[in-house]
């Protein structure tokens, strides 16, 4: 049986992994998706290895079960997100891709060796192209006391509400920026929730620095609309405290908020401040290239107008690639996949052009609203962060001694861990990389494309030796 074989229904044994395959997909979300639905229409063996039990990423977590229960016919925030991931998920189960949930990609060898784990065994498999949607990371928000039990992000707990139907009790508090922030507000109140107030801290002036970019992003009006019916219901029950800054107190776990030195009692307080590429895999490859982006505040990779990356048969879609939204992530998953399928000889260069048009302006639409969003909520400056707050979670690196290391002559995220340990940890610098590199730019006075990131080496992510030994057979 090939990799591209029927997709068996949940419950059945799996289509077992051939030794090689046209397409290999990294991630079941809106791009994801959507790249393996395309391949499979232009007749390619596509593999899919994702990290969730089940498709959608986190925009369109748990939507087949959801669906299941009736939840996406109702009318509430995430009607339309719902019902774009439920039309996702039912045509890549029916496009006969070779699904592998709870799978995680750690390797990636020249040539297209792919290595993963899955059921507590390593496999590999030889790739003809591979795309990569590994999807958006919550950039870090650290706040002195981030670390005590009571205390996480939006994305956790948005998580939570989608897979386990988790409501916020108490004396909840979301603090932060963006659109996810008022998101998760509306989603958590239609479902019961209690949200003792919001924490405003988005710069002052975002309509005048946004202004200029109104009239592109009016070219998909319903971002903004939909964005201010979310502040405008939210604002109803719940208090919003502009603030600039914030501070979580308490003995053993989270008790009270400091709020411009102003004290609030706290059960649970949700931090966000946007969203980042997701780019831990592509920043191992050797020869995979990437640039900074100063709107964004991050990095991402260098890729052409169809995905491809300086790396041959290495492709990035969707939100990895640079934060655009689920619908311009589908688009691009579905462009990335026209151009895998040109490249292998399913269609010719015209085809994929006169195809992949439509797409490309569709996908403009979409992104059309992003400028005016990012001017709007620009990231947070690591300039502010005390030097007493926690930066690197897992070796408990403050700010204070990251600054203290720049001072004695480090210039970049790498050289840290030497100085400090930073970065060193379990999670390998998924968590504490953007403010690390934050904060070495603001100590240094330079922009962040002068400084380099933290450099990732495969595994991307732990492994076991008995995964490994799995191998040999």
């Amino acid at each position: 049986m090939s990799v591209a074989d029927e997709w068996t229904a949940e419950g059945a044994a799996k289509p077992p992994v051939a030794e090689t395959t046209d397409v290999l997909v990294l991630g079941a979300g809106p791009a994801g998706m959507a790249a393996a639905t395309e391949a499979r229409a232009h007749g390619m063996r596509v593999l899919v290895l994702d990290e969730n039990g089940a498709p959608g990423g986190q925009v369109h977590r748990a939507v087949e079960a959801r669906l299941a229960k009736g939840a996406v016919e109702k009318r509430d925030a995430k009607d339309d997100q719902d019902k774009d991931g439920a039309k996702l998920a039912a045509a890549f189960r029916a496009s006969g891709a070779n699904y592998r949930p709870n799978a995680t990609l750690w390797a990636v060898e020249p040539e297209g060796k792919v290595f993963w784990s899955e059921g507590g065994a390593a496999r590999s498999i030889q790739a003809e192209r591979l795309i990569l949607c590994a999807g958006a990371t919550e950039r870090p928000l650290p706040i002195p006391g981030w670390t005590l039990p009571g205390v996480m992000s939006v994305g956790a707990a948005q998580i939570a509400l989608k897979t386990g139907g988790l409501v916020p009790e108490g004396a909840v508090w979301l603090a932060g920026q963006g659109p996810l922030l008022w998101l998760y507000a509306v989603q958590a109140l239609a479902k019961g929730g209690k949200i003792a107030g919001i924490i405003d801290l988005s710069p002052p002036g975002g309509l005048q620095r946004a202004r200029p970019h109104l009239l592109r992003a009016l070219k998909a009006p319903e971002y903004l609309w939909r964005g201010l019916v979310w502040q405008r219901q939210v604002k109803r029950t719940v208090r919003v405290i502009p603030a600039r800054e914030l501070r979580a107190e308490g003995e053993g776990r989270l008790a009270r908020i400091l709020v411009d030195g102003v004290a609030h009692p706290a059960d649970l307080l949700l931090l966000h401040d946007g969203v980042v590429p997701n780019t831990q895999v592509t920043r191992a490859i050797a020869g995979l290239t990437h640039g900074w982006d100063p709107v964004q505040r991050c990095w991402r990779p260098g890729l052409d107008l169809w995905g491809n990356t300086a790396v041959p048969g290495v492709m990035v879609a969707g939100d990895s690639a640079g934060i655009g939204g689920a619908r311009a992530a589908a688009l691009s998953g579905r462009i990335a996949a026209l151009e895998a399928a040109r490249a292998l000889g399913r269609i010719t260069t015209d085809e994929r052009d006169g195809r992949a048009g439509p797409l490309r302006l569709l996908r403009d639409r979409q992104l059309a609203p992003r400028l005016f969003l990012d001017a709007m909520f620009p990231p947070l400056p690591e300039a502010a962060i005390p030097d007493e707050t926690i930066l690197c979670r897992c070796e408990e690196v403050t700010a204070g001694r990251v600054r203290q290391a720049v001072a004695l002559g480090c210039l970049g995220a790498n050289q840290t861990k030497a100085f400090t340990r930073a970065g060193m940890g379990p999670c390998q610098g998924r968590i504490c990389g953007p403010s690390v590199h934050g904060v070495i730019a603001a100590a240094r006075g330079v922009e962040g494309g002068e400084v380099d990131p933290f450099r990732t080496r495969f595994p991307t992510k732990p492994l076991t030796l008995g995964e490994l030994a799995a191998l040999a057979g």
